[in-house]
């Protein structure tokens, strides 16, 4: 443990955790419950940075895209920055465009949470949002858990519970990039998924589900992200995608059920990194909207496309779409989603 910076007055720590005797590291800070940074071992035994991060707490503050973040109470978007719930309508601030509501808000990825356990390999986060925060019902209690398991994983649990009836759908949002270059458009990727949601012009869905065969969204075989549309631009991806759970590690760890989220490479590193998730969607951004005007990690600097989110989760606006998997959490329930990032 040591000093991060202070927000308001009151400390912000940042843990460091290993295992494998150095074959994977990783940095967390309250601020966000945040991965600042994440090294793993590479093939010829030198060691791969793999996330985009920030060395100082006001770039984060200021300047951070969602790096490495929590996000919630309700990740990705809310359309109208509304939904009815029990007969009751909530509206949440409209922080996309004055029109929608995106990441909860000023959300988990933005508030300090707090270390309430560590280990040599893991750190666990928690998190109290007050009934009415940002609009939604209810006092949640949040709880993050770190941990860097064998042989090169990344294991994240998140888990919350709720005194009122209200909606929740958690996500980790780091930027990934396998081989420390500007960009990771020649990084090859595979989702394993017939089908998208089909979204409108601000991303909201639009409540239809379409077949990714025949578009430029199908990643069914592995391929390059870098790809030209009809007009001759380069395709942008931030879509959520339905996860076929068929590749399925049934009571996998904590008696629940994995599921062969994508995989992703670099030839550049010879790393490989495989997404294993409770979650029915996964969100996959290719970070084109990035132009961060400040140095990231070791003075790198983050433009266009220098990582690429894949964010299990729910998909966006289920609130308002009842034939999608509910995301409503009850009294006396517990909110629980564990994804793992697999490194070889």
């Amino acid at each position: 443990m040591r000093p991060f910076g202070t927000i308001d007055g009151a400390p912000v720590h940042e843990a460091r955790i290993e295992a494998g005797g150095g074959v994977m590291s990783a940095s967390i800070i309250e601020y966000g419950a945040v991965l600042r940074d994440l090294h793993v071992r590479r093939r010829d035994g030198r060691r791969q940075r793999v996330v985009l991060g920030f060395d100082r707490l006001e770039d984060y503050i200021a300047h951070s895209p969602h790096c490495g973040a929590i996000a919630g109470r309700f990740a990705n978007r809310i359309g109208g920055g509304t939904f009815w719930l029990d007969g009751q309508r909530y509206q949440l601030p409209l922080n996309q465009d004055g029109r929608h509501s995106l990441h909860g808000g000023h959300g988990f990825g933005v508030r300090p949470w707090r270390f309430v356990q560590a280990t040599a390999d893991s750190v666990t986060l928690a998190l109290v949002s007050p009934d009415g925060d940002q609009g939604y019902p209810g006092t949640m209690h949040v709880t993050c858990r770190y941990t860097l398991a064998a042989p090169m994983t990344l294991r994240i649990a998140l888990e919350a519970t709720t005194d009122r009836a209200t909606v929740v759908n958690l996500c980790h949002h780091s930027y990934f990039n396998l081989d420390g270059g500007t960009d990771v458009l020649d990084h090859e990727l595979e989702v394993r998924a017939n089908l998208f949601v089909s979204v409108d012009a601000d991303l909201i869905p639009d409540g239809q589900i379409l077949a990714v065969a025949g578009t430029p969204l199908d990643f069914r075989k592995p391929r390059p992200i870098r790809r030209l549309d009809a007009a001759g631009d380069r395709q942008r991806y931030d879509n959520a995608y339905l996860l076929r759970r068929d590749r399925l590690e049934t009571g996998a760890v904590d008696d629940l059920d994995l599921a062969h989220a994508s995989t992703l490479a670099s030839a550049g590193s010879g790393l490989r990194m495989e997404v294993w998730t409770t979650e029915p969607a996964l969100q996959v951004y290719d970070g084109a909207k990035l132009a961060v005007p400040v140095a990231g990690l070791d003075g790198a600097r983050y433009g266009a496309c220098a990582g690429l989110c894949l964010e299990p989760q729910h998909v966006p606006d289920s609130p308002n779409l009842p034939h999608f998997p509910s995301t409503v959490l009850r009294p006396r329930s517990v909110y629980r989603q564990l994804t793992e990032y697999r490194f070889a």
